[in-house]
């Protein structure tokens, strides 16, 4: 499809496209609340009753951070990991909270948590491949929100399971993206809801991280990898061996893709993806295992920088990056550009670092970079203005705090989530298109319209700031409709 939302709406296809004709209801696509037929005793309508999948690692911290977000009660926890439980227990304890029911004995054991619990939410912090099922089977059991971390899916039919199953039963998923919740980010979404950049045109983003030794276990100065190894080395790093496309692409796509409204009156129209040679792990394998180790005969398919370009409906093009094999310190690389400016964060979020600058035509000193943290200030947004102290110490810096808080209140209050499955569903996408390109020889592919059409009138509705309402030239769709 090559068509833009201007020509979408001159030919009439909005009419065509009505929930009606899909023979769906406002309810079963927006989500309606359902416990299936089970209901609480005694419940404070304040607090939400959580279900957390995984507590490992990431999972705990979601735990910790809940607590300190308040009126949240820890009613189970699911994991294989024994030790995993023993700890969140203790610490749920510890904060003045009774103990969570555990479930745990196989893989399945989160079916078991969702049949018997009366759940208002379920948080899912697992290896990517059981995001989709345990999201799936929480929507059917019933638990009326999902949070999901990232990426949401791996495959195409995956992406459309949370999409076709949210439908059916009009229970939500979140994608749990929290860089979307990082403090410069907010303020970047602020400065270009009040068209500070202008229309916008071209933007970047990606995942630079080093993960070679995430991806691998250290062990008595030994790498261990799959089922030899601890954490995340057990799954994630044979990703890398059986995989090559942008595997990771929601850090730095998800903030993007609410700057330019996508599924909200934009969308992701195709993609083209090229890899680099693998030699990154190959090389990481050769400096730290012993000469005899049979992991030298590891093949890795996943290149060492795969770079996917996506041309999206209203015409901007956006360039995302995925380097995760190779030494090098940690960005998202972002750059947002539109015809007035523009801003390119370099760095990991803080509003010192050197790798966050600003340029706004008019303002700033011709052909020179202005610092960000005056701008970034300016701009703070509203979470961060009326939360951001008390977020002080939870994880990455606070964006955790302030993604689950925004979780809880859209629960508590029965709203729409604001990241929701055709979020998880686009973003997501990536990995697998990426993967099919780069087969093909960077061959571009099309991009699945998940919203089947709905994105034309869908309205931005993600953390909106009362002190910087949307520009009136940006709100293309309250102007049509």
């Amino acid at each position: 499809m090559k068509t833009n939302r201007r020509d979408f709406v001159k030919m009439g296809t909005v009419a065509g496209v009505g929930l009606a004709g899909l023979g769906l209801t406002d309810s079963n696509v927006f989500g309606e609340n359902k416990l299936n037929g089970k209901k609480p005793v005694n419940q404070d309508p304040n607090v939400v009753r959580v279900g957390f999948i995984g507590v490992g690692g990431r999972g705990s911290g979601h735990v910790h951070d809940s607590i300190t977000v308040g009126g949240v009660d820890v009613v189970s926890i699911c994991d294989i990991n024994q030790e995993a439980i023993d700890r969140v227990q203790s610490m749920v304890v510890k904060n003045g909270m009774k103990a969570p029911k555990a479930y745990t004995g196989s893989d399945h054991a989160f079916e078991e948590m969702l049949k018997n619990e009366i759940l208002d939410a379920v948080i899912i912090a697992t290896p990517w491949e059981w995001h989709v099922p345990m999201a799936i089977a929480s929507m059917k059991a019933g638990v009326p929100y999902t949070g999901v971390e990232v990426s949401a899916a791996n495959t195409l039919e995956e992406c459309w399971d949370l999409v076709n199953v949210h439908e059916q039963t009009g229970n939500q998923v979140m994608i749990m993206e929290n860089v979307c919740y990082r403090r410069d980010v907010m303020a970047i979404l602020n400065m270009v809801r009040t068209n500070l950049f202008g229309e916008l045109i071209h933007c970047r983003c990606g995942y630079e991280h080093d993960l070679r030794g995430v991806k691998f276990d250290m062990i008595a100065n030994d790498l261990k990898i799959g089922k030899e190894a601890h954490s995340e080395a057990m799954w994630r790093g044979l990703h890398a061996v059986r995989r090559n496309g942008d595997l990771y692409p929601t850090h730095g796509l998800g903030p993007i893709g609410v700057y330019l409204d996508i599924n909200r009156g934009n969308r992701f129209l195709t993609l083209s993806a090229m890899a680099t040679k693998s030699r990154g792990l190959k090389k990481f394998v050769d400096d730290h295992v012993s000469k005899d180790s049979s992991y030298h005969q590891l093949n890795f398919n996943l290149g060492d920088i795969v770079t996917s370009m996506i041309k999206c409906a209203n015409g901007e093009t956006i360039i995302v990056t995925h380097d995760t094999n190779l030494p090098r310190p940690y960005s998202l690389g972002f750059r947002v550009q539109g015809t007035n400016g523009l801003w390119k964060g370099e760095g990991g979020g803080d509003w010192q670092d050197t790798g966050e600058q600003i340029y706004v035509e008019g303002q700033s000193k011709p052909h020179t970079w202005d610092k960000a943290e005056d701008w970034l200030k300016k701009y703070d947004h509203q979470y961060w203005r009326e939360k951001g102290e008390k977020a002080t110490g939870s994880g990455h810096g606070g964006m955790d705090f302030i993604m689950l808080n925004d979780f809880f209140e859209t629960v508590r209050h029965k709203r729409l989530v604001p990241l929701d499955a055709y979020d998880a569903a686009a973003w997501s996408a990536v990995s697998a298109l990426s993967e099919m390109s780069v087969a093909k020889g960077g061959e571009l592919v099309d991009f699945p319209d998940f919203t089947r059409g709905q994105w034309i009138k869908r309205h931005p509705g993600f953390a909106l700031d009362t002190q910087f309402p949307i520009a009136p030239e940006r709100d293309f769709i309250n102007n049509l409709f």
